[in-house]
C-alpha cells in the first residue's frame, strides 16, 4: 500500500504540472490561472450542493429508524471529491467533478461497498452485532440517564452481586 501511495504522490503532481503547462502554452498563463480559479469555485459550489443533499438523506434515514449506509458512503465520496477539487490542477478537478455527479458516484459507491462488505461490523445499542449496515429490527429500548459515578465493587448486602450494566 505504501509504494502505491508514494507513487501517487510523485506521479499526480508531475501530471498536474504537465497539464497546467500545456494549457498555459495553449491559452496563456492568465487564462489558465483564471480557469483554475473558476473550476475551483464551481467545484466548491457542487460539493456544497451535493453535500447538503446527502446530509438531508442521512437525516431522513435516521428519523426513519434505519442506518444510512449508502448515504454515509456518498458523504465520504463527496468529501474526497472536495479534497480533489481543492488540489490545484485540471486532472484532480476533473476527477472531483466526476465523483460529484450522482451516477458516477453511485458506481464508485457500489464498488466501495462490495470491496468492504464483510469487513465492517456495526454494533447495535445492546452491544450485539447488527445485520448489514442497520440495526436488527429497530432501535432497542435503552434507558439512558445521566450518571456521575457507579461503584460496582460496593456490596450492601452479603451475598448480593454487584449491579449489572446489562440491566
Amino acid at each position: 500500500m505504501f509504494p502505491l501511495l508514494a507513487l501517487l504522490f510523485l506521479i499526480v503532481p508531475i501530471v498536474e504540472l504537465y497539464v497546467i503547462v500545456q494549457v498555459a502554452q495553449g491559452v496563456g498563463v492568465a487564462q489558465t490561472i483564471g480557469l483554475l480559479i473558476v473550476v475551483s469555485m464551481v467545484g466548491a459550489w457542487l460539493v456544497k450542493a451535493q453535500g447538503l443533499f446527502v446530509l438531508r438523506r442521512i437525516q431522513e434515514q435516521l428519523l426513519g429508524g434505519s442506518m444510512p449506509g449508502k448515504e454515509l458512503v456518498d458523504g465520504g465520496l463527496i468529501l474526497f471529491a472536495g479534497a480533489l477539487m481543492l488540489t490545484p490542477g485540471f486532472v484532480t478537478d476533473a476527477l472531483g467533478v466526476v465523483l460529484l455527479l450522482p451516477p458516477t458516484r453511485a458506481v464508485a459507491r457500489s464498488i466501495l461497498m462490495r470491496r468492504f462488505k464483510g469487513r465492517v461490523q456495526v454494533f447495535g445499542a445492546a452491544g450485539g452485532p447488527a445485520a448489514g449496515f442497520g440495526f436488527a429490527g429497530s432501535y432497542m429500548d435503552v434507558d439512558v440517564r445521566e450518571v456521575d459515578h457507579v461503584d460496582l465493587t460496593r456490596n450492601d448486602t452479603p451475598g448480593d452481586t454487584p449491579p449489572s450494566l446489562d440491566a
